[in-house]
């Protein structure tokens, strides 16, 4: 059985790996990979805590490696830390790296140059889907999940801060990704069918930075990840 590292964004497409993989009897995921800024302590372009990264590794039961990158980020020491990942999966026994790409092809060669030489295999578990269907799939299955980040200059800035759900798959427009595959918009994954329980949230405030817009996810009072705004 092939042991599998997850590169987990924080988002539904790799809450909707993890589940693929977790059918199969061939695999099984031994841990989740996400990388931070460590100026903003948050994921990278998704823009959501650290804390709530670590919320839903303990909700899907799995040890999260964490990977902290400086910024600015030069490419030469992103891939040197994603080296030393690589090879702390290797000494554990690991022999494969997933991810939840759908269909970008200039994305996976990347992916596949970067691992190649290191004693891992990428697997794309999603790749080729639909993802109008895969879209639906994901909803109807149970996958909740707040749009944390939108380029304006895709889709309407307004989306940011709302849930991925039928009703904004039905207000895309149709150059849109429904998947948001193309970096349309990134998202918070809340609750999901390989987690044991949700994590309740809020949608804070919303800011323009940079050219895109974010809506920052919160813990809600009450909640084992509540976090200062």
């Amino acid at each position: 059985m092939k042991k599998v590292l997850l590169s987990w964004s924080s988002g539904k497409d790799s809450a909707w790996t993890l589940h693929v993989l977790r059918q199969r009897t061939d695999v099984v995921v031994t841990a989740l990979l996400t990388t931070f800024n460590v100026a903003a302590d948050r994921v990278a372009m998704h823009a959501v805590r650290r804390d709530l990264v670590r919320a839903q590794a303990e909700r899907a039961g799995l040890p999260l490696w964490e990977v902290d990158l400086p910024w600015p980020c030069s490419n030469d020491e992103y891939e040197s830390r994603m080296r030393a990942a690589c090879d702390r999966a290797v000494a554990d026994g690991i022999t494969t790296v997933a991810f939840g790409d759908l269909f970008l092809e200039d994305v996976r060669a990347y992916r596949e140059r970067q691992l190649a030489g290191t004693g891992l295999e990428p697997m794309f578990p999603l790749w080729g889907a639909p993802t109008d269907a895969l879209a639906r799939q994901m909803i109807a299955a149970g996958v909740k999940a707040r749009i944390t980040c939108v380029d304006p200059a895709q889709v309407s800035p307004a989306f940011a801060g709302r849930e991925f759900d039928t009703a904004l798959l039905g207000e895309l427009p149709s150059s849109a990704d429904p998947c948001g595959e193309k970096g349309e918009f990134h998202t918070f994954v809340h609750d999901a069918p390989v987690f044991d329980r949700a994590i309740d949230v809020q949608a804070g405030v919303i800011v323009e930075r940079d050219g895109f817009v974010f809506a920052d996810v919160v813990g809600t009072a009450g909640s084992s990840v509540m976090t200062e705004a």
